[in-house]
C-alpha cells in the first residue's frame, strides 16, 4: 500500500482550489466530473508519482443516488484536506486482509483512467474518516503522469487521531505518512517554489 493522493474538499470546486492555490502558490489544472458520485475536481501534480485533487459536489450533476464518496454529502465549511487515498495492486485482497470496514470496490472512469475504489456504503470511512481511501488503477495510465510539475513536493502528511495507536496498528508504516495522537485530523507539509507550505 503507497500513498497515491491527497484530497481538499470544499462547498464548492471553486472554494476547494482556491485553497489549495492560495496556501501553496501554485495553478491547479483542470480535473473533470465523476459521474458515479456527482462531484467534480481540479488537480494539482506533485512530485514522486503524487497529485492533490481539489473535490466538490457537482451541482450541475444529478443525485446519485447513494452516499457520495469521502462523506461528501456532509461536507461544511471552510475547504479543507479531507481524505488521503492509498494505491494498491489487488483491492480486494487488501479489503479482505484488513480488520476494519473500509468500503465496496467501486468500478469507475474518468475520461481515459479507469479504477476501482473502496467506498463504503455510508461515504464514511473508519477512524471518524482518517482510515485512507483504497484505490487500485487500471491499467498503466495514472493522473499524476498526466499533469504540470509545478515544482512541489510533500514531505509529509500527518494524521492525527485520538486512537493513533489503533490506526497504525491496522496499516503498515506507508512512507512520508505520520500517525499521532491528537484530534481527529489532516496536516501536509509541502516544498514548494516559495518554500515549506502547509495545507489543513
Amino acid at each position: 500500500m503507497q500513498l497515491d493522493h491527497l484530497a481538499v474538499a470544499g462547498e464548492s470546486l471553486g472554494a476547494a482550489a482556491e485553497a489549495v492555490e492560495t496556501a501553496l502558490g501554485v495553478p491547479m489544472q483542470s480535473g473533470g466530473r465523476h459521474a458515479r458520485f456527482g462531484t467534480h475536481n481540479r488537480l494539482l501534480g506533485l512530485a514522486g508519482g503524487l497529485y492533490l485533487e481539489a473535490i466538490a459536489v457537482d451541482p450541475d450533476a444529478p443525485d446519485p443516488g447513494r452516499a457520495r464518496w469521502f462523506d461528501m454529502d456532509r461536507f461544511s465549511g471552510p475547504p479543507r484536506l479531507g481524505n488521503w487515498i492509498c494505491r494498491t495492486g489487488d483491492l480486494d485482497a487488501a479489503l479482505a486482509a484488513l480488520p476494519v470496514a473500509a468500503g465496496k470496490p467501486v468500478a469507475l472512469e474518468r475520461g481515459d483512467l479507469q479504477w476501482r475504489m473502496a467506498v463504503p456504503d455510508d461515504g464514511v470511512l473508519p477512524f471518524d474518516n482518517l482510515f485512507p481511501a483504497l484505490i487500485q488503477w487500471q491499467g498503466d495510465l495514472h493522473p499524476a503522469s498526466m499533469l504540470t510539475d509545478r515544482g512541489c513536493a510533500l514531505r509529509r502528511l500527518v494524521v492525527s487521531h485520538p486512537d493513533a495507536a489503533a490506526l497504525a496498528e491496522v496499516l503498515a508504516p506507508i512512507p512520508l505518512v505520520v500517525i499521532e495522537p491528537g484530534e481527529p485530523g489532516l496536516m501536509a507539509e509541502f516544498d514548494t517554489p516559495h518554500g515549506l507550505r502547509v495545507l489543513r
